[in-house]
C-alpha cells in the first residue's frame, strides 16, 4: 500500500546523497530505514511496556519474540 511522506529538506538531501552513494533508490533506503526502525522500536516496547507481564518472562524470551535474539 503506498503512502505519502514528506521528509525535511535535510533529510531528503540524505537520502538522495546516499542513493548515489550506494546505488540504492530511495524507495529501497527508506523500506530498509522503516523496517529496521520498526524492529528497534518493537523492541524498545516489548521490555518498556511488558510490566508484570515482562516479569514472567526471560530476557531469552522477550530477545525471540522482539527478532533480536536466536
Amino acid at each position: 500500500m503506498p503512502h505519502l511522506m514528506r521528509f525535511s529538506r535535510e533529510l531528503e538531501a540524505r537520502l538522495e546523497r546516499l542513493a548515489r552513494q550506494t546505488g540504492l533508490s530511495k524507495s529501497e533506503l527508506i523500506e530498509r530505514l522503516v523496517s529496521e526502525g520498526a524492529d528497534v522500536l518493537e523492541a524498545e516496547l516489548l521490555v518498556e511496556g511488558a510490566g508484570a507481564e515482562r516479569a514472567g518472562r526471560s530476557i531469552d524470551q522477550l530477545l525471540r519474540e522482539s527478532g533480536l535474539g536466536a
